[in-house]
């Protein structure tokens, strides 16, 4: 029943995806709090592009790939708060196009240039034969996320719940989302030979939207993001050795979507607590009273 214990190559996934598991679970908490998973998902292909051509160019190098996954997220995102400024294009209309263009290009570039890795493992990830270069980077991305998080967590609780509030509090607003906006592009490029450009998001916002209908506060919320992150990788990884054509990223991310099924169907907050409200006598509170309301646990807890 735990053969699959006496691998070296299982040891080192389970390895892997933990640490990951860690590192992507409060950024992708956040994403869903804030509004943002979408363009968490579009910030997934945006970068490939960038990690194509450094493939290209330097060969297997993660430090190539950060560097160029980098840049290429920089620059989309630059490019769509020009268009959004400059143009009649709304900001998510501009986001969407860039994402689609850099996904297409990043394929396009890997296709013409004959790569020996294959497609699928590119779109998909080959978690199963991580090496030691990756389990580092993986390290790093997880160390510089939980350290980055220590710091940033109140002024970036803060700005989610209020961000007017946050603005006349802060003498540079803008830099908790910034950093925070490179640490969803660091973990994705930390998540991406893992479980591949197409998959990379999925492990960030399932179990982080799961969990949100379980609890109220930001402290269980992040801790049943991790542990279902942290059961998505393990029990995938599983299904996928003892399915050796399913590869191991899809596996990990459809059990997150069971996650997420489950907890949409049982959990407190879930599709029964609606059902117990009068749909006639349901009013919608505006954005920010209602952002305001969610957040007065979360608040209170970090004061």
């Amino acid at each position: 029943m735990f053969e699959w214990l006496d691998y070296a190559f299982m040891i080192r996934a389970l390895t892997a995806t933990t640490v990951l598991s860690f590192s992507v679970a409060p950024v992708g908490a956040f994403l869903v709090l804030r509004r943002l998973s979408l363009a968490g998902e579009a910030m997934a292909h945006a970068i490939v592009p960038g990690i194509v051509i450094a493939f290209v160019v330097a060969g297997l190098s993660v430090a190539s790939m950060i560097v160029g996954g980098l840049t290429a997220g920089i620059a989309v995102a630059a490019l769509t708060s020009l268009l959004a400024r400059l143009t009649i294009i709304r900001e998510d209309a501009s986001l969407a196009s860039l994402y689609l263009i850099a996904l297409a290009l990043g394929i396009f570039i890997l296709s013409a240039a004959g790569s020996a890795v294959p497609l699928k493992s590119f779109l998909f990830g080959s978690i199963l034969g991580i090496d030691d270069e990756t389990l580092i980077l993986i390290g790093a991305t997880a160390t510089i996320t939980l350290v980055s998080f220590a710091l940033i967590l109140r002024p970036l609780i803060t700005n989610t719940i209020d961000p007017v509030f946050h603005e006349s509090q802060s003498k540079r607003p803008g830099l908790v989302t910034q950093w925070f906006m490179f640490l969803v592009v660091l973990n994705l490029l930390g998540a991406f030979k893992a479980l591949g450009t197409l998959m990379a998001v999925g492990l960030m916002i399932l179990p982080a939207t799961a969990a949100r209908y379980w609890v109220s506060t930001i402290t269980s919320y992040l801790i049943v993001t991790f542990v279902f992150a942290l059961l998505s990788c393990w029990i995938g990884l599983i299904v996928s050795f003892y399915l050796p054509d399913v590869p191991s990223g899809p596996a990990i991310v459809l059990v997150a979507a069971v996650f997420f099924i489950v907890s949409l169907i049982f959990a407190p907050q879930g599709f029964h607590a609606g059902l117990r409200l009068n749909p006639f006598r349901r009013r919608r509170l505006p954005e920010t009273q209602s952002n305001l309301n969610k957040g007065d646990n979360v608040y209170e807890e970090t004061h």
